[in-house]
């Protein structure tokens, strides 16, 4: 029977709606993703349930500490851990069946990545969280349990490398499906399916068209270049406002204004023949010169017209 794909009620009882088989599946699916690791790295019996267990389960544990509403599924399940310890037993007892298909691990782990987006988005909305907090819990659950089993082999997390998309996945599924179940009021069963379909979809287009996430981005040289452009048109912006209002003292009072190219500390310190020079003020690199010499400003002053007098 197909489910309905809208539901009548509300986006709390839409959520809730996801079925135990489907997280079963998320968990036996990332358990296989472990026994897969656990295969290439020719690991022992420990090594195989230990993976298992921290690609079935791990995600979700993350979650639910995040949480903190005393409802870790794992603790609570009945099945969750009696299925990891079985998926990862039945892996090492029988290898040859899962090295028989060279891409099982691509497409087994997206698969998991799929399911336990669904799975952790479902969680949040039924506790009512926003929308940041839903596709948050979402990706740490659909990645953390990866996370944890690439820590536990003494890896780079594979979400922290230079990769073809991952983690971007997690975050476009868990945004699906907070907007299919709360906007779009489709039912939990639908929204999964949805949702998991956008993450491998994206995931086969990035690996398809070899389309990698950004790293080693460096920012700083642009923005230094754009500020010291828009640096230096305020400032001959100022100097043009300046040289606008000064004209207006062109020819008053005996100043002369003479616009002057900006030079260099040591070029501004007065040379010997420059000493009898007229005195000039400077405003930024606009000088205004004054065209009274020393000599006929003196001679203009009141004490110089007396000197004059008496030396004539």
């Amino acid at each position: 029977m197909i489910p309905e794909l809208i539901s009548s009620s509300g986006p709390d009882v839409t959520a809730v709606a996801i079925p135990a088989w489907l997280d079963a599946s998320a968990v036996a699916v990332g358990s296989v993703s472990g026994v897969l690791v656990a295969t290439e790295r020719k690991l022992d019996l420990v090594g195989f349930i230990v993976l298992a267990m921290l690609g079935g389960l791990g995600g979700g544990l993350i979650r639910d500490l995040i949480i903190q509403h005393n409802d870790v599924y794992m603790v609570n399940s009945p099945y969750a851990i009696p299925m990891t310890v079985l998926v990862g037993c039945g892996g090492f007892l029988f290898p040859s069946l899962l090295t028989r298909f060279p891409h099982l691990i691509e497409w087994v782990d997206i698969i998991s990545v799929g399911l336990f987006v669904a799975a952790g988005s479902d969680k949040a909305i039924v506790y009512h969280m926003n929308p940041w907090a839903v596709v948050l819990m979402g990706t740490v659950t659909g990645v953390g349990g990866g996370m944890l089993r690439d820590i536990f082999l003494g890896n780079t997390p594979r979400i922290f490398q230079r990769s073809n998309f991952y983690a971007i996945c997690a975050v476009a599924g868990s945004i699906a499906f907070y907007m299919l179940v709360i906007h779009a009021n489709v039912t939990g069963e639908w929204a999964t399916a949805i949702s998991v379909s956008v993450v491998i979809l994206m995931r086969r287009l990035s690996l398809h068209f070899n389309i990698l996430s950004p790293a080693n981005v460096d920012l700083a040289p642009v923005v230094k270049k754009k500020v010291r452009v828009i640096y230096h048109l305020a400032q001959e912006d100022g100097r043009e406002n300046s040289r606008r209002i000064l004209r207006k003292f062109e020819g008053r009072d005996g100043y002369q204004i003479t616009y002057v190219q900006q030079s260099s500390p040591d070029d501004r310190r007065p040379k010997p023949s420059q000493a009898h020079a007229p005195r000039t003020r400077v405003i930024d690199r606009i000088e205004i010169e004054d065209d009274v010499s020393e000599d006929a400003a003196s001679d203009a002053s009141p004490q110089g017209i007396g000197n004059k007098r008496q030396r004539s």
